[in-house]
């Protein structure tokens, strides 16, 4: 499966729109940093692509295993340091309800952990390279 994700900032601003397909999200820059403070900032959206791989993992496992959840909270944190700033370590935290004992869904997160596509990308150092640029 191969995706395609899109900026596009609004007419003399830093706010830009995100889209994959027919989703849309918001992008800024924090007013404190000159932007307009209306949306999420880079660093926040790659947490935020932690979690919310982790989340979805945990539905599509727990579908797999026959577990039913009731309620997934996957909080990620971490920080950008230095110049250019860099983020340092990504930690995360995961807090579930399901119809599993407490055991099983201790294990269901265990796993996830070994599978989740984004955290493992970042693992293993996925390249990012710039192909074209133009004005």
């Amino acid at each position: 499966m191969s995706f395609e994700v899109r900026t596009t900032s609004l007419q003399g601003s830093s706010t830009a729109v995100g889209s994959a397909g027919a989703f849309t999200l918001v992008v800024d820059r924090t007013v404190a940093a000159g932007g307009g403070g209306l949306g999420f900032n880079g660093g926040q959206l790659l947490y935020l692509a932690v979690a919310g791989c982790v989340s979805n993992d945990l539905f599509r496992e727990a579908d797999a295993a026959g577990i039913t959840l009731t309620r997934v909270q996957v909080t990620a944190r971490g920080d950008f340091t230095g110049s250019p700033a860099v983020s340092g370590e990504i930690t995360y935290e995961v807090d579930l309800a399901g119809d599993a004992p407490a055991e099983r869904l201790a294990e269901l997160v265990a796993h996830v952990d070994t599978i989740a596509e984004i955290p493992n990308s970042l693992r293993h150092g996925t390249p990012v390279r710039l192909v074209v640029a133009g004005a």
